[in-house]
């Protein structure tokens, strides 16, 4: 496939650095040689005639109509082989991008200057105000990696692009001979020949242990070993002199999941699943401590003569070997005068018979390993041996303290309405399967808590927490479940309406006074959670209202909180896609209501983005560093008051934007027919037979009545599919033109320049717009035959287009983000291909004339390889 070609597209694309085009063209000029060794050179030559088309209809020198009827002339068996290059070529340009992301984050690492957002960064401006010791002291950061189905591609997708990723790294290592770079070519032609021979699409549909396995990927190849060098930056950027001193820096990052323990909706996700889920992390976390620490063992050679033992390891060491003889003089045999690293070594067994469950040499708990480390530790200082002490040997400390023997605390989440139903059972006396799996969840949780701990599973979040009563209803059901053995217990209420959001603080008033809910908060230090849903909100009200009254709602609970002595931490229900809260994290978390930070910061990570974040070492740390560094920053007094203050002078202004923009979103969504029309218009009912997750993709069966049947992942993933974007800009138009009708422009601009969270809304919003293709766009909504619905959306896409701009003072959509613009321009002419291999498909689907079954077959594959080519394209779709 051809490289990009700089000259033939708009000025931002012009500006594509030099190693990034080389990338993008070695990788392109692969794929092309594979496809026409593959297909043949006929092949490779409709992929360029598309390629070329597409471009001249971008810049004028064809029509859409001709790039349509050169779509529809090839049999569907080509069409498909198409879509299949294109769907490639983008998992190729990603990873490029990737690459030079990368390159560019290690030349601004430079020693004298901080990097932007990072850690050191924090540290070196909370110097001025703060006493960086005392935020870091009561840090916090917990993402909750979850299931939802956004991530379209397969894991053996993933796994060759990985592969492929590792070869252009060889390719491009610096130093290399004439014959190892053609090694490295001829390698990475290999791998690249393996991802066009590897299915796109899943023949099976996912199981949630699947997706427990899948997420088992990030932890194996990223997080255990990006976490502790987290943590030695901050040490770093605390104080000088880090690895040879006790650290300053704690352990503040705890990683949840909801994978295996997410029930709401899902059916598959049983009480078996979730105890098998907890067994599965556990595996992995044990067999990557037992690797560390034998790694650490053997290269501690240090020996008694220069570095001697301390007497409290020499008296671990004697019982040790009065415990366990045989072994124990094993490894002092291979180890003579070595004994750090013989005890050492005698702690990598016990965490192997942890692992294996030999209970005579396992630890009970990860507090004995920590003990048997700090021995170790102390014992070096003493000696001299600082370096030894607190180098690699304080990374593994760090990530014990992170991920216990548990990996991720296991939450668990049901719907209040299956907890009232039960306990109406229970009280019938006569209990259903579904009453059955409730309780039998609660057991399963008390057994996660004596096996590892109650830190490994004691949150159960109830969705759409309505009232008090919702809360009380789980701890009567683990009454019930085991009476007096029933397991500790947070419960978290999950508020996702705009009636549930309003109605939050009143909520918790009567929380609090349930009796377990008052033993919890005296045993945790007033300790608190809620969380809070932006899905299903910006569901409801559309993304401009959803972001007011979710910052309302922070605003209310901090206050609450304040006033009844309770430490709250807010459990942000993010998407990765901006019509689900997404968009960047750190900018995120500077926008949030004043106070309602505090140094702690929970926040869920969805489908694709925990591959997008969490997929390569350096991406993840520069993630982790960004949220931390807003995190610390929004959490000081001079944030938070200017936060504030702006928050108290465009009060009114947000208001009449919330309220006209949820009319305007109203008047669309809730129309008679509006659900069936978007049915139609998207590939939504196809959707699910990509088999992206284990969740049912709809409430209930059949054709989707309202929005209330549609979950908000398939929702947004659909909406991005038609090249829409709806759920990510629609009603603000309307809304800032309600402002700027009685003379408020220049207050609206004054609002984008002093006010974070209406600069973040209007900054994702101008994302989602410059994602948006109107001219594709139309071609899908045309397809439900309902003019009166084409024209309200184009109408409010030009609205909202046009006061964007002027607000922000940009003469094009992201005028001021070169390098995302670049990204989405380049991307554009090869999304348009596939929407229009996307289209052909869906019109002749959707027309049901004489297709035989065969032919229905044909045009669903190639449906469904456009969906996830388009996702690639795209990214956080979903």
């Amino acid at each position: 496939m051809a490289a990009i070609a700089p000259a033939e597209r708009h000025s931002a694309v012009t500006e594509m650095p030099d190693e990034l085009r080389a990338d993008v063209r070695l990788l392109g000029g692969l794929l092309g040689q594979v496809i026409a060794e593959h297909g043949g050179p006929d092949l490779l030559a409709d992929v360029e005639r598309l390629r070329k088309a597409v471009i001249g209809a971008r810049r004028g020198d064809t029509t859409a109509d001709k790039v349509a009827a050169l779509v529809a002339e090839w049999p569907i068996d080509r069409a498909v082989q198409i879509a299949r290059a294109f769907t490639c070529y983008f998992h190729l340009a990603n990873l490029a991008e990737e690459h030079y992301r990368i390159r560019i984050l290690r030349q601004r690492d430079r020693d004298d200057v901080p990097l932007r957002e990072s850690l050191a960064e924090a540290v070196q401006e909370l110097r001025g105000d703060e006493r960086p010791a005392d935020l870091v002291g009561g840090l916090e950061y917990r993402p909750v990696l979850t299931a939802h189905p956004t991530e379209a591609r397969r894991r053996a997708v993933v796994t060759a692009i990985q592969r492929i990723s590792g070869r252009l790294d060889a390719y491009n290592a610096p130093g290399r001979g004439a014959g190892e770079r053609e090694e490295a070519h001829r390698r990475l032609l290999e791998e690249i020949d393996l991802l066009w021979r590897t299915a796109q699409l899943r023949s099976t549909k996912l199981d949630p242990l699947d997706e427990v396995r899948t997420a088992m990927a990030a932890f194996d190849e990223t997080l255990f070993r990006t976490v502790p060098l987290i943590y030695r930056s901050l040490d770093a950027a605390l104080e000088p002199g880090t690895g040879t001193r006790q650290p300053l820096a704690k352990a503040y990052i705890r990683y949840g999941s909801w994978i295996g323990g997410d029930r709401d909706g899902n059916p598959n996700v049983t009480s078996k699943v979730t105890r098998e889920a907890v067994l599965i992390q556990s595996e992995h976390v044990l067999t990557a401590l037992e690797n560390a620490t034998t790694r650490i063992g053997r290269t501690m050679t240090a020996g008694a003569m220069d570095t001697p033992p301390s007497a409290e390891l020499r008296a671990a060491l004697a019982r040790a070997t009065g415990d366990f003889p045989d072994m124990v003089s094993e490894m002092a045999t291979r180890s003579p005068q070595e004994p750090h690293r013989q005890w050492l070594l005698y702690v990598a067994t016990r965490v192997a018979a942890t692992r294996r469950r030999d209970l005579d040499l396992a630890y009970r708990s990860p507090d004995e390993l920590l003990d048997d480390l700090r021995l170790v530790q102390e014992s070096l200082r003493g000696a001299g041996a600082v370096r030894q002490a607190y180098g690699e040997l304080q990374h593994l400390i760090w990530q014990v303290e992170t991920f216990g023997f548990h990996l991720a605390e296991l939450e668990v989440r049901q719907h209040s309405q299956v907890h009232a139903a039960t306990l109406e059972e229970i009280a019938s006396g006569t209990l259903s399967e579904r009453g059955e799996e409730v309780l039998a969840t609660i057991r399963t949780i008390a057994w996660i808590q004596e096996r590892f701990g109650v830190t490994a599973c004691s949150r159960y979040v109830v969705s759409f927490t309505r009232s008090a009563d919702d809360i009380a209803a789980v701890y009567e059901l683990a009454r019930h479940a085991l009476g007096d053995r029933a397991p500790v217990l947070d419960v978290v209420p999950l508020f996702e309406s705009g009636e549930d959001l309003d109605n939050s603080s009143d909520v918790l008033t009567g929380m609090v006074e349930l009796e377990p809910v008052r033993r919890r908060l005296a045993a945790n230090g007033r300790r608190l959670e809620v969380m809070l849903g932006y899905s299903d909100s910006a569901k409801e009200l559309g993304p401009a209202a959803a972001t007011l009254r979710l910052y309302d709602a922070q605003a209310a609970l901090t206050a609450w909180a304040e006033a009844n002595d309770v430490r709250l931490t807010l459990f942000h229900g993010r998407g990765g896609a901006l019509g689900r809260g997404g968009g960047p994290a750190n900018r995120a978390v500077l926008a949030q209501a004043p106070g309602s930070v505090a140094g702690r910061f929970k926040v869920t990570e969805q489908g694709e983005v925990i591959f997008a974040r969490y997929g390569h070492s350096a991406i993840a740390r520069r993630h982790i560093e960004q949220v931390t560094n807003a995190v610390l920053l929004a959490s000081t007094p001079m944030v938070e008051s200017r936060t504030a203050a702006a928050a108290a002078k465009f009060r009114t202004l947000a208001e009449q934007v919330a309220s006209a923009s949820e009319s305007a979103y109203r008047a669309l969504t809730e129309a008679p027919g509006f659900a069936e029309w978007f049915a139609l218009v998207s590939p939504l009912e196809e959707i699910g037979s990509l088999r992206l997750g284990s969740r049912p993709a709809r409430r209930g069966l059949g054709a989707p009545r309202s929005l209330d049947d549609l979950r908000a992942i398939p929702w947004v993933f659909a909406w991005a599919q038609t090249r829409v974007n709806l759920p990510g800009w629609y009603g603000l138009g309307s809304g800032l033109a309600a402002v700027v009708s009685g003379g408020g422009l220049a207050e609206l601009r004054s609002a984008y320049r002093e006010w974070p969270l209406f600069a973040s809304l209007l900054d994702n919003v101008e994302m989602s717009l410059a994602k948006t293709d109107r001219a594709i766009a139309s071609r899908y909504l045309a397809l439900g035959g309902r003019e009166d619905f084409v024209e309200q959306v184009l109408t409010e896409y030009d609205l909202t287009r046009k006061l964007v701009l002027e607000i922000t003072g940009h003469s094009r959509l992201l005028e001021n983000r070169r390098v995302l613009s670049r990204a989405v321009q380049l991307r554009d002419p090869y999304v348009d291909a596939l929407s229009h291999l996307q289209l052909r498909a869906l019109s002749a689907l959707r027309a049901d004339g004489d297709l035989s079954e065969g032919e229905r077959d044909r045009l669903s594959t190639l449906l469904l390889l456009s969906v996830n080519g388009v996702a690639a394209g795209l990214q956080n779709t979903g």
